[in-house]
């Protein structure tokens, strides 16, 4: 890990000319162009492939065929899951990532993740909840109580918190979550049938009405965070500089950990714990459009959309009748690629 030297952040924060945006606003034009292809292979490739000129054609008019059903009923919702999860997953890595100046911040890494799943097993388990909608506040509130310890565990002392201290107690913290999880789906056969499936992360059986549950707590947390978007600018300096700078340091950590709380509960409960995409995914904005969080969050959303819903269609391909689940794809995909970007130069400055 290694944290930018201020003056050296300070000199990649300048404002950037009119061509360096516009060079950046025609990438992420391309990139919306990529997630609009990604989009069209969701609803042409499934158990039934359907040709992409008759999944074009019936996108734009549903005739009532059998394929217009399938694209209609079941792989648009699923799609549009895909890509507000995808982007809400995305987005809370990169703002971990900066309100840490940790680029090993990841709701799978800091427990976070964890955390919400050992809330829902808790409702599961002892009070009866079976809804996506009891999932979330149950979410919500694992991922809140993993946050506080992980930060105060790594805060404890008289050094304070450090990138390394935070990862370590993050992985405690996981440890801990993982075997009481596992401590009690194991007693009980119905919580294990109930929680196996949505702990393995996955798209399927879960369209139109699981969006629109969680929607409003992710669009409040998509909406906190790109508002962030100057004063992490002017976190990324240092807490003292960015006091210097006007910016409200105590403010914009307590209202980046209620984002990071939205956006990680209803993406968790939506669709199970997803790996790599939040940790992977915002050092690919970096490296493309520097550190400046303007640009950042909105690339790390469209881009981890893009990951998500690609590893999904993966996914499909394996065999005719049977899918992998788009938790386990993520890995597979994003692993390599991390890797593969963490080789070919060095990790992007936060």
């Amino acid at each position: 890990m290694v944290v930018a030297p201020p003056a050296e952040e300070a000199e990649q924060l300048k404002p950037a000319g009119a061509r360096t945006n516009l060079l950046r606003l025609a990438g992420i034009v391309l990139a919306l162009g990529a997630l609009g292809f990604v989009f069209i292979l969701s609803i042409a490739i499934g158990t039934k492939d359907i040709p992409l000129a008759t999944a074009w054609h019936v996108l734009w008019n549903n005739d009532g065929s059998s394929e217009a059903v399938i694209i209609h009923e079941l792989r648009i919702p699923r799609t549009l899951l895909g890509i507000a999860m995808g982007a809400a997953i995305g987005l809370s890595g990169s703002l971990m990532q900066a309100l840490t100046r940790n680029p090993l911040a990841d709701p799978g890494l800091f427990g976070i993740n964890l955390g919400a799943a050992a809330a829902i097993v808790i409702g599961i388990a002892f009070l009866g909840v079976t809804s996506i909608l009891g999932y979330v506040w149950f979410a919500f509130a694992g991922a809140a109580v993993a946050s506080v310890v992980v930060y105060v565990l790594g805060s404890a002392g008289r050094s304070g918190s450090s990138p390394d201290r935070l990862v370590l107690a993050g992985a405690a913290v996981t440890a801990m979550l993982f075997a009481f999880i596992s401590a009690v789906v194991l007693l009980n056969v119905e919580v294990f049938n109930k929680f196996r499936f949505w702990n393995v992360g996955s798209l399927v059986g879960r369209g139109t009405d699981t969006l629109l549950q969680v929607l409003p707590f992710i669009a409040l947390g998509v909406l906190i965070a790109l508002i962030l978007a100057r004063p992490l600018n002017a976190l990324a300096l240092g807490d003292q500089a960015a006091s210097a700078l006007g910016a409200h340091v105590t403010a914009t950590r307590v209202a980046g950990a209620i984002a990071v709380t939205l956006l990680c509960g209803g993406a968790t409960a939506a669709i199970g714990p997803i790996g790599f995409v939040g940790l992977a995914v915002p050092h690919a904005a970096r490296l493309i459009v520097g550190p400046d969080h303007r640009w950042g969050l909105p690339y790390s959303m469209v881009l981890a959309a893009i990951l998500l819903l690609g590893a999904d269609v993966l996914g499909r391909t394996f065999d005719d009748t049977e899918e992998v689940q788009v938790g386990i794809m993520t890995a597979i995909v994003g692993a390599p690629v991390f890797i593969a970007l963490c080789r070919r130069r060095k990790p992007a400055r936060l």
